[in-house]
C-alpha cells in the first residue's frame, strides 16, 4: 500500500509542478490573464507541500532526485497531450531510463 501511495504522490506532485508552471507560462509568454499566474503560483505552492507527504523513511534528497525523473516522464506526456508535440523514440527511451532510475533510487531494497 505504501508503494501505491508513494507513486500517486509522485504523480500528483508532478502534475502540480508542470501544471503550475504551464499556467505561469501562459500568463507571461502567451499574454494570458494575471489570474493564470496567480492560480499557477498556488498550484506550485501545493507542489512544494506534496513531497512532504512521502513516507517518513525517504529523505529530502532521495525524494527530490526521484521527482526529477518523474518530472521528465510527465513533461513529455504533457507536451504530447497538451501541446500536441509527439515525443520521438529517443525521448521515450530516455524517459523510461529515468523511470528505471526513479525505481532504483526510491524502492530498491537497502541493507
Amino acid at each position: 500500500m505504501e508503494l501505491i501511495r508513494s507513486g500517486l504522490l509522485f504523480l500528483v506532485a508532478g502534475l502540480c509542478e508542470i501544471g503550475g508552471g504551464y499556467l505561469i507560462w501562459l500568463w507571461l509568454r502567451e499574454n494570458g490573464s494575471i489570474w493564470l499566474g496567480v492560480f499557477g503560483g498556488l498550484v506550485l505552492f501545493l507542489y512544494g507541500i506534496i513531497p512532504t507527504l512521502q513516507p517518513a523513511t525517504f529523505n529530502f534528497g532521495r525524494v527530490y532526485a526521484a521527482y526529477g525523473g518523474v518530472f521528465i516522464f510527465l513533461s513529455l506526456l504533457w507536451g504530447w497531450q497538451v501541446d500536441h508535440k509527439v515525443p520521438d523514440r529517443f525521448e521515450i527511451i530516455g524517459a523510461f531510463i529515468c523511470l528505471i532510475g526513479v525505481t532504483v533510487i526510491m524502492y530498491w531494497p537497502r541493507s
